[in-house]
């Protein structure tokens, strides 16, 4: 990655310091960089884009795709030694494209795109001030591109996005969106991507890759609907064969849609492809569906995780979960030496994180069968999670913490059966007791019950439903608990 961005800025710089009128030319060179890029084929991307500066070397498209490769390295990989140096790139980008024409509708777009991956590089760093003020630069861009080029369609990509992820700002952070003059509706954000993608069934966009991706991940979370994004990603447009990019997506929300057994087939498959090795964090996602089929092979992914990967997310989390498998393997020393590390590595940005820590600080182990059970459920092992949440004693239950975690086992488990009267007796149960504490159990109960009455076209419930999960505080997993939830309210009141 270092080698393409030095060896591509290097070609653009010289050549556009040469060249005589700057413009913006997304043609077939450019698409299949584009490709390449969202595929995570850096090698691939060098050749074309070095082909198209050979023969177009007043092309400023090349310099927006080159931000591409810097943040796509940054969100995956991590490397904050890195951040500084690509943050100046960006910026010169910047204004290398300024000298562009501003009768092309790219001239906006591409600023507003260099400044959404700013946003999203600073929100991976936990700079939450400086990503909302460029996602403002972003959003108001392209507001003014879709005033000036309203038939230019990429624009419906990106605000399509923006859209809906300012309509999930959750309440406690409603203040900064109307500051910043920001407001989005999941609902008409989702529609745009649909509109884009329906228009580019025969012929793919320039920004077809980031479309499906987008849409799949907004069907996902957002619009709480995971069928029909799952069922999106496993169609014919999202052939993961050969791309390390859609290997990721679909193997992340497998695991996000409890299919251990699908994660863990894509990304031994992804093994084979070309620069696999440079995304450690895929080793991660494996560890994941492994851990999930109660596998104790995962704790060697776990750790070539902690060996390779140069950033802190999710290695508080890592660690956690490999003292997990020593625990479940009755290895009682091990698993507390391994959490006795979880204080001094990593960072706490993520949720996950967040909980290592928490239980790094006050390690409490969960009964054995508990956490057997929700990893199984994690997995997408229902009967079995069951089986074995059934062979406990509630007697042994003991602590509060205990009985709100039995409880909300309970409820998914009947939920994702489909005995929902079941489920909600075990969310009151769980929401009745923990509603004021710190474990998450109460408020995702909260959360899962607004899920089902919406499904059931009861709109009251579950309105009140995400209300009372949001009008829990100061409980673990607390921001992605929240947006969900308001997510929810989004598609309810809209």
């Amino acid at each position: 990655m270092k080698h393409l961005c030095c060896v591509i800025i290097a070609l653009l710089y010289h050549n556009l310091a040469l060249a005589g009128e700057y413009r913006f030319d997304f043609n077939a060179n450019c698409r299949k960089a584009y490709s390449q890029l969202m595929a995570l084929n850096n090698e691939g991307a060098q050749e074309t884009l070095k082909a198209e500066l050979g023969k177009n070397p007043n092309n400023l498209i090349p310099i927006y795709l080159a931000d591409y490769a810097d943040c796509l390295a940054l969100l995956f990989n991590g490397d904050e030694q890195k951040l500084r140096i690509i943050q100046q790139q960006q910026e010169e980008r910047l204004s290398l494209i300024e000298q562009g024409h501003e009768d092309s509708p790219w001239y906006l777009f591409c600023r507003a795109n260099i400044q959404l991956h700013g946003a999203l590089i600073h929100l991976r760093f936990g700079d939450h001030f400086r990503a909302a003020t460029k996602f403002r630069k972003s959003f108001l861009l392209l507001k003014e591109n879709r005033i000036q080029f309203p038939n230019f369609q990429e624009n419906k990509v990106l605000f399509g996005l923006e859209q809906s992820i300012a309509g999930a700002i959750p309440d406690q952070y409603k203040w900064l969106g109307a500051l910043l003059g920001i407001k989005g509706n999941i609902k008409n954000g989702v529609a745009e991507l649909a509109q884009y993608l329906n228009a580019h069934k025969d012929a793919p966009g320039a920004m077809q890759e980031e479309a499906m991706i987008f849409y799949a991940y907004l069907k996902f979370y957002l619009q709480s609907n995971p069928e029909t994004a799952w069922r999106y990603i496993n169609g014919s447009q999202f052939d993961e064969e050969n791309n390390i990019m859609r290997s990721f997506i679909k193997a992340n929300l497998a695991l996000n849609y409890r299919k251990a057994e699908s994660a863990f087939s894509i990304l031994k498959k992804a093994e084979q492809i070309k620069g696999y090795a440079q995304y450690p964090i895929l080793k991660y996602e494996l560890a994941e569906a492994m851990l999930a089929k109660l596998d104790p092979k995962c704790v060697g992914l776990y750790q070539q995780f902690l060996t390779e990967y140069k950033g802190q997310y999710f290695v508080k989390d890592a660690l956690l979960k490999t003292a997990w498998m020593a625990y479940i393997q009755n290895n009682i020393k091990e698993a507390n030496a391994i959490v006795e590390q979880i204080n001094s590595k990593g960072d706490v940005a993520t949720d996950a994180d967040q909980q290592a820590q928490a239980f790094a600080e006050k390690p409490i182990w969960p009964l054995k069968p508990l956490l057997e059970s929700k990893l199984l459920f994690d997995g997408g092992a229902y009967q079995r999670a069951l089986t074995t949440l059934q062979q406990i004693d509630k007697k042994q239950l003991g602590s509060i913490p205990h009985i709100l975690e039995y409880n909300f086992r309970f409820g998914r488990l009947f939920e994702e059966l489909k005995n929902d009267e079941k489920a909600i007796l075990f969310y009151n149960a769980c929401i009745q007791m923990g509603r004021s504490r710190k474990e998450y159990f109460a408020a995702r109960a909260a959360l899962q019950k607004g899920f089902i009455y919406e499904k059931q076209g009861q709109k009251k419930r579950a309105i009140d439903a995400f209300k009372e999960c949001l009008s829990m505080r100061s409980h673990h997993f607390q921001s992605s608990i929240d947006q969900l939830a308001k997510a929810g309210l989004n598609r309810l009141e809209e």
